[in-house]
């Protein structure tokens, strides 16, 4: 890891009060660390797989869009797929995640995985005990064959308590900017939580492998987690700092004989 990763990771040590300003500056330079990674990964061919599990309203996708603000959609790529289509169900349950694991020079970020057999198809019944079963048997052994195709897999469970989990999802009720994320799915299984848990449980039992281990984020205070994680997946990727070309701008061309149109330009009104 560069020397500049620890000393960032030395600033989110140092955060106490989390204010917008503190998390700013813890921020700044782990994102700087970020398009250094980016870099790396681009110029080694290196292939990461992050995956993102928790409970409705436990931040997974503030953290992601921590992670991903300042760098390449094209290197950094988030995965978010839709529920399946009838032919995709008939299919075997992991193939069509497959398609979606990164190549060379990609970073691709599950915002949810093929963790979902196992958390809110199992609670909420979209597939029987026998299918989770087989799935909870797969799931090491499909890990196993990707970390043996020389990605680096990182698994994240972001850890809620239930009530930061329930003003959360009332802040979705009440707050215009955020009603679009609360679904029907949210409100069904808000109620079982204790059916999550068991089967949040069965999970690591199951999946916790040292090849593929789950790393547990406490999610109860966003930004702190949003820091944490991004701090840990430096630590966890031995990447380096490419040196770069020193950039200058080139010289700006004379305009000669171009001269300006006098050309009805349809202005957008500026109300601020």
């Amino acid at each position: 890891m560069a020397k500049d990763s620890r000393r960032a990771h030395e600033d989110v040590d140092a955060v106490k009060d989390l204010d917008s300003k503190a998390y700013e500056k813890a921020l700044r330079p782990l994102h700087a660390e970020l398009v250094q990674l980016q870099d790396w990964v681009k110029a080694t061919g290196a292939k990461v797989c992050i995956v993102f599990e928790g409970r409705d309203g436990a931040g997974k996708g503030g953290v992601i869009k921590a992670i991903t603000e300042r760098v390449s959609p094209r290197v950094f790529r988030v995965i978010a797929l839709p529920a399946p289509t009838d032919r995709e169900k008939s299919q075997m349950y992991l193939q069509r995640y497959i398609p979606h694991l990164p190549a060379a020079g990609e970073i691709v970020i599950f915002d949810r995985s093929w963790y979902n057999r196992a958390g809110v198809e199992r609670v909420m019944k979209f597939c029987d005990d026998e299918q989770v079963e087989l799935f909870l048997r797969a799931a090491p052994l499909v890990e196993r064959a990707i970390v043996g195709s020389n990605v680096q897999l990182i698994k994240y469970w972001l850890e809620v308590s239930p009530e930061e989990q329930t003003r959360r999802l009332e802040q979705r009720i009440l707050d215009g900017r955020k009603t679009w994320k609360l679904t029907d799915m949210d409100l069904k299984s808000y109620g079982r939580w204790y059916d999550y848990s068991r089967a949040r449980d069965a999970m690591f039992a199951a999946s916790d492998t040292d090849f593929a281990p789950w790393n547990v984020v406490r999610s109860d205070c966003k930004r702190r987690a949003r820091l944490n994680v991004i701090s840990h997946l430096l630590g966890a990727i031995p990447y380096q700092r490419i040196a770069r070309k020193k950039v200058t701008l080139p010289d700006r061309q004379k305009p000669g004989s171009y001269k300006e149109p006098d050309y009805p330009y349809r202005y957008i009104p500026e109300k601020f």
